[in-house]
């Protein structure tokens, strides 16, 4: 009895301190995570120009999307990736990966969006200087670069810590199981907030204890896939064309290129495109297949030389080791895309619960700190 009386000791010594000192980071990633959950619909929101008018959606050829592209941006003659429109509402997406403005920084691209009626630029902006992406880089690295992300990994963790901790020291005999799991709310203020605190963490446990590790993996990609280097296949590498692009050599038309891509996959959907640029390696191909968790950023690839057309090199998806799948899962499962509407909605719920437990965890202190002075005192008092 004593030993497990110690021990509860040292569990609530540590679930009181991390949830004290990160409680507050906690609630900022969880808050910035429910508004990240819907970014693409907010941005659009927040930017009218963006949403696509009319529903009458009669998809150009993707040679005519890169042909704006070039003619916008004639000085930009490195690597654009174009990404589908996800609905008939919703627009292409170009990103130019380095642009020399943004030089040095960890990740800055120049980010355009085209009209699919029109192929008229409707935004075109860098990656951190508008609100979702700045939303974005905090959740993702304390707008800190790389050091913050690797603080965002270990946060994550010890909000895993908090969680587990706060659920061992909840848990009831089994008399009492059922009844502590009801969501019912005594009068007084003091049980009142025990019960807001003990109930949040209750029912939010799970998609958070997801939320957090996944969390984790993507902030520590380098962590993660060492952790599962015995589960995992080589990753798939980018063929490499030796050289330059040619001088006055013509780049296969890409509708040629997404032709030969298809033809490997025939019942895929072609998700996103990246031209070679200068660089001049291949055309690489991103397709979604049934089965795959996320549409958005689907792992189907298929890398077509740029100049004859052929095939180079595709990895399945569906055909993974355990260990790409585990990560083809970390993204949709993180923002809640893997189960659709219901899923978002559920994680950006979630998203709210860690402002819930440190606010009530935070009163909870104060409770008990009033109690023992108010006990000194009496104590104290002849």
């Amino acid at each position: 009895m004593r030993q497990r009386k110690n021990a509860r000791s040292i569990w609530l010594a540590i679930h009181l301190h991390v949830g004290l000192f990160l409680g507050g980071v906690f609630a900022l990633l969880g808050l910035s995570g429910s508004v990240l959950v819907f970014y693409p619909e907010i941005d659009r929101t927040l930017n009218p120009a963006i949403a696509i008018q009319s529903k009458a959606f009669t998809s150009p050829t993707l040679q005519a999307v890169f042909d704006q592209l070039s003619s916008q941006y004639p000085e930009r003659q490195g690597a654009w990736r174009i990404e589908m429109p996800l609905t008939p509402s919703t627009p292409f997406t170009a990103r130019y990966y380095n642009p020399p403005e943004r030089a040095g920084q960890m990740f800055a691209p120049l980010m355009v969006t085209l009209d699919p009626q029109t192929l008229a630029v409707t935004s075109s902006r860098f990656w951190g200087d508008y609100a979702m992406t700045w939303m974005f880089d905090l959740h993702y690295t304390f707008l800190m670069g790389s050091a913050g992300q690797t603080a965002v990994g270990v946060v994550g963790f010890g909000m895993a810590a908090s969680l587990l901790t706060g659920l061992y020291l909840w848990w009831p005999s089994a008399a009492r199981f059922w009844r502590s799991v009801r969501p019912v709310l005594r009068r007084r203020s003091v049980l009142r907030t025990y019960d807001l605190h003990a109930l949040a963490g209750l029912y939010g446990c799970l998609v958070l204890l997801v939320l957090a590790l996944t969390g984790s993996a993507l902030a520590l990609p380098q962590t993660t896939q060492r952790m599962l280097a015995w589960w995992s296949d080589p990753q798939p590498t980018v063929p490499a064309l030796s050289g330059l692009m040619p001088a006055g050599a013509v780049m296969l038309n890409l509708d040629q290129a997404v032709g030969a891509g298809q033809a490997t996959f025939p019942q895929a959907e072609l998700r996103w495109i990246e031209t070679p640029g200068l660089a001049g390696g291949p055309i690489a191909l991103r397709f979604h297949q049934t089965g795959e968790p996320s549409r958005r950023f689907p792992g189907t690839r298929v890398w077509v030389h740029p100049f004859n057309g052929s095939v180079l090199k595709q990895s399945d998806a569906t055909q993974n080791s355990g260990a790409e799948t585990f990560k083809a899962w970390l993204h949709p499962l993180h923002n809640g895309e893997a189960f659709g509407l219901a899923g978002r909605v559920l994680a950006c719920l979630a998203g709210i619960v860690p402002t819930l437990l440190f606010v009530t965890g935070w009163l909870r202190w104060r409770q008990k700190n009033r109690a023992k002075a108010y006990a000194s005192q009496r104590l104290a008092t002849p």
